[in-house]
């Protein structure tokens, strides 16, 4: 890799994600040993890869895998997996202050400008920033930001949570505060998922954390069992409610409780005509059409325990 003024350093290649794992859990290892004190600051610096051509196996192997259209234009949500790799780049850092392993998912929010074709040639920079307190720890955001030609065509926003973990300049935190009782929607699908889904969506997507490959590998960090990926559930999510998109497309998650693999998402896919920005998960039609112009609400909960998995909602323009 090289660096320059600007705090961009550039990579050779897209990085490894296993080897990104295994840095982290060496770093993890070493902070236990020195006890040193992290610096309470994000490191300010931004990496990037450019001409990062799609690998069209890879492409068509995670279409296939979600079940959904061949087509030779690239899902906004696998856009996020080819970016992820850089972006946990700078999670790897040696400067960086929380560790890697074990950070909490919290949400995602896309805006992608326009349809990216397989052939085309992708330029990746991603960074951290707005280090804050919340309530279970501490958390930041991860930006990726793709473009062609020099003009970017895609941004993405992730929240992650370092459980726990406070950073000493960090003294105050928001309080938990009282979460409104859920009340699901009306149903208008269920997801049902297999024990080796997190192995799959791992095959297709090359995102190995140990957190969704088994029970032994989960709770060796501090899980219950292995959990579904969150941008498998997004990538669904996205999917299903605009199969086939044509132009400009936005959507968000918000992640909650985990799913537990093997396990059962029902799903409520709702309508707002007009693209509303409002919410519109207490009325509706029970039909997710995705029509340009119009959004989509979708809520995927727990039906038994009567919790909520995720909400978002999807934007085609």
């Amino acid at each position: 890799m090289s660096g320059d003024a600007a705090g961009l350093v550039q990579l050779t290649e897209v990085p490894d994600l296993g080897g990104l794992y295994r840095r982290a859990i060496g770093l993890a290892l070493r902070r236990r040993v020195n006890r040193r004190a992290v610096p309470p600051t994000l490191p300010d610096v931004r990496h990037g890869v450019t001409g990062v051509r799609v690998d069209l196996a890879d492409l068509t192997r995670f279409q296939q895998f979600l079940g959904s259209a061949v087509l030779d234009r690239v899902p906004s949500a696998y856009l996020h997996t080819i970016a992820f790799p850089v972006a946990m780049s700078v999670l790897a850092r040696p400067d960086f202050p929380l560790p890697l392993l074990g950070l909490v998912h919290l949400s995602n929010e896309v805006h992608q400008d326009r349809q990216v074709g397989a052939s085309e040639l992708l330029d990746v920079v991603a960074w951290s920033e707005d280090l804050r307190p919340h309530a279970a720890g501490t958390r930041f955001d991860l930006v990726t930001e793709i473009s062609v030609g020099g003009q970017r065509v895609w941004c993405g926003r992730s929240v992650y949570l370092a459980r726990g973990t406070r950073l000493e300049t960090v003294r105050s935190r928001p309080a938990a505060g009282d979460r409104p009782a859920f009340v699901p929607p009306v149903r208008t699908g269920v997801w049902r998922l297999d024990a080796a889904t997190g192995r799959h969506y791992a095959a297709v997507s090359g995102d190995w954390n140990p957190i969704h490959l088994s029970g032994p590998s989960a709770r060796a960090l501090g899980m219950k069992g292995a959990i579904a990926h969150g941008m498998y559930l997004a990538a669904r999510m996205v999917d299903e409610a605009v199969p086939a998109p044509t132009g400009a497309l936005s959507w968000r998650i918000d992640f909650a409780a985990p799913v537990l693999l093997p396990g059962t998402v029902t799903t409520a896919f709702l309508a707002v005509p007009g693209g509303l920005d409002g919410g519109g998960l207490d009325g509706g039609g029970a039909d997710g059409g995705g029509a340009a112009g119009g959004r989509t609400d979708v809520v995927g909960w727990d039906a038994k325990r009567r919790r909520p998995h995720f909400t978002g909602w999807v934007r085609a323009e």
